[in-house]
């Protein structure tokens, strides 16, 4: 008989919990060693806030003139936010590290004009010479940042091993950003609830899924505030500034790294281009949009 298991931990900068359904503790033991393992490697590898990651290596490189081959797991990520910078007209741009950085959540305070004008000169995906395998920052200063597709991607690897390894009912949560290992013994689905931007503590929808992903990607969980104004975490590359959009978008996808994608550029179109573009695009999605102060 099945029993249901709840793993909380802390990995790639946020809260995570492995939900699962096993026969019994030691197999469920296992598949939470297999999420947590495979959560250090790619926080490891990806993070840009670490010296050691291959993020640092490739900044290491930028206006070097030499190029770097990458594995083939950083192969596809690349690919994959190639083909979202060109599908957004360049709004979708990994190259924002040197703004990530600048706007630091942590430090309370709004850079000058001066600094995100410096910082801008080295964003642009454009200025990447990416000819797989082979990668080369021409632009000296220029930082990756895979914030907004790394997390997403870290859900669905996790999701998959705990597959591989005979699991078939749980989910993976990191940090609000799901992928399905498999629905409940029972058939039903996983019921999630949304938060409500105004009431943290409030579900304001519920979203059931079987399958696939969740992500939601927002300003009320991750934002810089300042004198009593909330700037979001997510950067526009053309204007150096938090975008101004949703208070959230929750996108439901075949994988959690296509929702995530789905959900962020929303947020990066805005409120009226966003949400026709979801529209078009025909996942099951849920917009939110903060109450006037």
């Amino acid at each position: 008989m099945l029993q249901s298991f709840h793993f909380s931990f802390a990995a790639m900068g946020c809260p995570c919990a492995l939900h699962l359904e096993a026969e019994h503790e030691q197999a469920a033991q296992q598949a939470f060693t297999i999420a947590e393992t495979e959560l250090r490697r790619l926080d490891r590898k990806y993070s840009h806030y670490r010296d050691d990651s291959l993020i640092a290596e490739i900044a290491d490189l930028a206006g070097s003139g030499r190029s770097l081959t990458v594995d083939d797991e950083t192969a596809a990520l690349l690919d994959f936010a190639a083909s979202l910078h060109q599908q957004s007209a360049g709004l979708f741009d990994i190259t924002t590290g040197a703004l990530t950085h600048l706007w630091d959540l942590r430090s309370g305070s709004i850079p000058d004009a001066a600094a995100i004008a410096e910082a801008l000169r080295h964003v642009g995906w454009q200025r990447l010479q990416w000819q797989r395998p082979e990668l080369s920052v021409p632009v000296a200063g220029m930082r990756l940042d895979l914030g907004g597709i790394v997390k997403e991607y870290a859900a669905d690897r996790v999701a998959q091993l705990c597959r591989d390894a005979g699991f078939s009912h749980g989910m993976v949560d990191l940090g609000g950003d799901l992928a399905v290992i498999g629905a409940h013994a029972d058939g039903s689905a996983w019921r999630i609830g949304i938060k409500s931007p105004d009431a943290r503590n409030y579900a304001t929808a519920h979203i059931d899924i079987s399958a696939g992903g969740l992500a939601t990607s927002g300003d009320y969980e991750r934002c810089l505030i300042v004198d009593g104004r909330r700037y979001s975490h997510i950067i526009d590359p053309r204007s150096g500034q938090p975008i101004e959009s949703f208070a959230s978008v929750s996108v439901s996808a075949p994988s959690c790294l296509v929702a995530g994608a789905a959900a962020t550029m929303a947020m990066l179109l805005g409120t009226v281009n966003g949400a026709n573009w979801l529209q078009e695009l025909g996942l099951p999605h849920l917009c939110l949009s903060r109450l006037p102060e």
